[in-house]
């Protein structure tokens, strides 16, 4: 694509690295066979070509947002589904983050969209106050068709109300800063463990399964005092809050670092695809270049790391039928496909394909509250997906994936890593305490 930057934009780091990913694209169109959105809405400006052309002539005219190109990605899920296409190699997901930052500075939205964004940017990212919200969500239940009524952000705050879970986990005890030792001694390995925000309010036991197998399996567990990694409002294009939020969790992991660490675990594909990037999002800051990308070079999603272990042989028999449900953040925004689906099948589970796998649920971050319509479509066709092959649990790896398809079927769906604990000595997920095994049902 032929870009007319002028050099003083260009001086701009951010801009020139946008320019460079325009000038990669070649208009071949192959993304919009897998883009979640065109498939829905069959509009061109809701595909990643037709938002490059609109994020181009914005940055490249030094324009502010218009409405137009705020809808449009705004209506983005940012799942990377076309990076995985691309047979250019456009990298999308650096350019509509720069375009989000873009937005966020020069666009004043309605003045009800303006606060629902600040309140979430107050609110996840803070296991307190997300523990509080969701309280006061289930007391809003019962008023959800009033809600649903209010103007500009009725149906968002409606579909906050629906996603909140009808009970909510206890506290739970291995979420806090600390050091958790291996099993029968000295330890093979050090990992740090990134404790998470939402996370740790809605599924403790995710975490809390992870902690169980690496511990099981030779490994010593740190929980730094590391926070909110900063995904959630980074795809807002709230930069100073994510960056905020990142330079904790950095300071905190260099910190284990200078200790010895062999890896930064990661059981939320989200967060790990976000730290991941910390060295590009930091490339340029002289205080965190450095720390940054050791961090990223040591951040790993959980099941990437189970995948270099010598896991045991399992020690539970089970006929159970697993849908795995690979999170975009997962296959395209990290590249992981086989790992998580080899350790199921070493653990003696039966692994089907999903239909459609590559195409979002609709979770996407805050995607399910911003864009409810959207996301309501796309869950009822993952569910619809899922349901085809009849699974009996589906797996995942990703924290807002299981909170979004969980709300659409009564499959029970639990984190990869909680399975594979289970068939390695760990007790039985809790969801999976109503579910019979194959051979029992049918004797």
């Amino acid at each position: 694509m032929q870009t007319n930057f002028s050099l003083a934009q260009l001086a701009d780091p951010a801009m020139a690295a946008s320019e460079k990913i325009l000038r990669t694209c070649v208009h071949c169109g192959f993304c919009t066979a897998t883009c979640p959105t065109y498939l829905l809405l069959g509009d061109e400006l809701d595909s990643p070509r037709g938002r490059i052309y609109l994020i181009k002539d914005m940055l490249e005219g030094g324009k502010p947002a218009s409405p137009e190109v705020v809808r449009h990605v705004d209506r983005c899920l940012s799942c990377l589904s076309c990076m995985t296409t691309c047979p250019s190699g456009v990298h999308y997901m650096h350019l509509v983050d720069h375009a989000r930052a873009h937005i966020e500075k020069t666009y004043p939205r309605p003045a009800g969209d303006r606060l629902l964004r600040a309140v979430l940017a107050m609110v996840l990212p803070y296991p307190a106050r997300f523990r509080l919200a969701l309280r006061a969500a289930k007391l809003g239940q019962p008023f959800k068709g009033l809600v649903a009524r209010l103007p500009q952000v009725g149906n968002r705050l409606a579909a906050m109300l629906d996603l909140a879970p009808a009970a909510m986990p206890a506290p739970n005890r291995t979420n806090r800063p600390g050091t958790f030792p291996p099993q029968g001694g000295r330890a093979a390995k050090r990992v740090a463990l990134l404790r998470g925000c939402a996370q740790s309010v809605l599924r403790p036991d995710f975490n809390e399964a992870a902690i169980r197998l690496l511990n099981r399996h030779g490994v010593e567990v740190v929980h730094a005092q590391e926070g909110c990694c900063g995904a959630l409002t980074h795809h807002m294009g709230k930069e100073h809050s994510s960056h905020a939020h990142a330079k904790q969790a950095i300071d905190a992991w260099d910190a284990e670092i200078a200790r010895g660490l062999d890896a930064i675990l990661v059981t939320a594909s989200g967060c790990g695809t976000t730290i991941k990037d910390y060295g590009f999002m930091f490339r340029d800051d002289p205080a965190y270049a450095e720390k940054a990308a050791r961090v990223s070079a040591l951040a790993k999603d959980v099941t990437e790391f189970a995948a270099t272990l010598p896991l045991m042989a399992p020690v539970v028999e089970s006929d159970l039928v697993v849908a795995y449900h690979s999170a975009c953040s997962m296959q395209h925004g990290q590249g992981i496909r086989t790992e998580p689906k080899a350790l199921l099948t070493r653990a003696g589970f039966t692994v089907k394909e999903v239909p459609e796998g590559h195409i979002c649920c609709g979770s996407a971050g805050t995607y399910n509250i911003l864009q409810p319509e959207i996301a309501e479509k796309l869950r009822a066709r993952k569910v619809g997906n899922i349901e085809r092959i009849r699974p009996d649990v589906i797996a995942t790896g990703n924290i807002g994936c299981a909170t979004q398809i969980g709300k659409g079927t009564a499959i029970p769906i639990v984190h990869t890593v909680e399975l594979l604990d289970w068939a390695t000595g760990g007790p039985k997920p809790a969801a999976l305490e109503a579910v019979r095994p194959r051979l029992a049902a049918a004797e």
